[in-house]
């Protein structure tokens, strides 16, 4: 296995006899439900459903502390603590940023000195660990104490690496990353593909911006989408556009090793397969790649008929 800690990556905690319920109420993902050392991919929504916050939450176990962790964009972190004190109201909550004391470790398959998989609910020494709930691909996490990010490594048999390995990781599996492949408070869950990854329950009571997001969930009208891409040779810059012929039809996110993310137009790029236009983002080409976990339809592919 491979591990590195994310820099980009902060902590809130949250705790309190109050904090499942206030979650639940807020979040896309179902909380009341959440047991200790899972874990839930989430967002906190503007009422117009574009996402403020993404995030993973975590339950700790009662002999671990208990509490409620979000594994959150580091930038965001204390943002996204004072907009949780402002839906708190008279809830009983503590709500606290701890990214200065607590870093975010991933271990994911590849490279490892054991070649095995560790046990996700397992808890190292001042590491609380699990599942990454987006996809198991991309492994476990972890929240610690950065000085015992190396011992937690061990723990584990993962080679401690630099956060490019994992960014090429991630990009290879097709995962977007807020900041990087879309912009928070423009995008829509469906545009992020948080409905592929686990990240909204349809099924839950109300949340924030939810009906929104269910109403392009049962009307199917996301036309934009974020999908990995294939490049050869250099990279395009993250941001570029993404063009066929003289329309533009998306924008470039991250790229590493030949393969990247771009925000697209599926209509307008369905088009341009039909006419044989290139997609090209800084005067590179790019070619589609559908992920395994992707349901819905690809440019280029029939409609499903029911």
């Amino acid at each position: 296995m491979q591990a590195a800690i994310l820099p980009d990556r902060g902590v809130v905690k949250l705790t309190g006899d109050e904090t499942r319920a206030l979650l639940d109420r807020l979040v896309t993902s179902d909380i009341d439900t959440l047991q200790p050392g899972d874990a839930r991919f989430a967002a906190l929504l503007t009422p117009q459903g574009k996402i403020l916050f993404d995030f993973i939450v975590v339950e700790a176990p009662p002999e671990d502390g208990g509490g409620f962790f979000l594994d959150c964009p580091r930038a965001l972190a204390a943002d996204l603590a004072k907009r949780l004190v402002f839906y708190r109201l008279r809830a009983k909550v503590a709500i606290e940023d701890m990214s200065d004391r607590l870093a975010v470790m991933a271990a994911w398959p590849g490279a490892a000195s054991d070649g095995g998989t560790p046990n996700t609910r397992q808890n190292t020494d001042e590491a609380l660990c699990y599942p990454d709930p987006r996809l198991p691909a991309l492994g476990m996490r972890m929240i610690l104490p950065p000085a015992s990010a190396a011992a937690a490594a061990a723990d584990l048999g993962a080679t401690l690496s630099e956060v490019d390995a994992y960014e090429r990781h991630r990009i290879a599996l097709g995962i977007p990353r807020g900041g990087e492949d879309f912009i928070y408070g423009s995008a829509y869950p469906h545009e992020t593909d948080m409905d592929q990854l686990g990240g909204v329950d349809f099924t839950k009571g109300c949340f924030v911006g939810q009906e929104v997001v269910s109403r392009m969930q049962h009307r199917s009208t996301a036309r934009s989408r974020i999908v990995p891409v294939a490049y050869a040779d250099a990279a395009p810059m993250g941001g570029l556009p993404v063009t066929a012929g003289e329309k533009t039809v998306g924008t470039i996110g991250s790229t590493a090793a030949g393969r990247g993310l771009a925000l697209l137009r599926l209509d307008r790029v369905g088009d341009a397969m039909e006419k044989n236009l290139p997609l090209v983002a800084g005067g590179i080409e790019l070619t589609l790649r559908k992920p395994d976990w992707a349901r819905f339809r690809f440019p280029g592919e029939p409609e499903q008929t029911t």
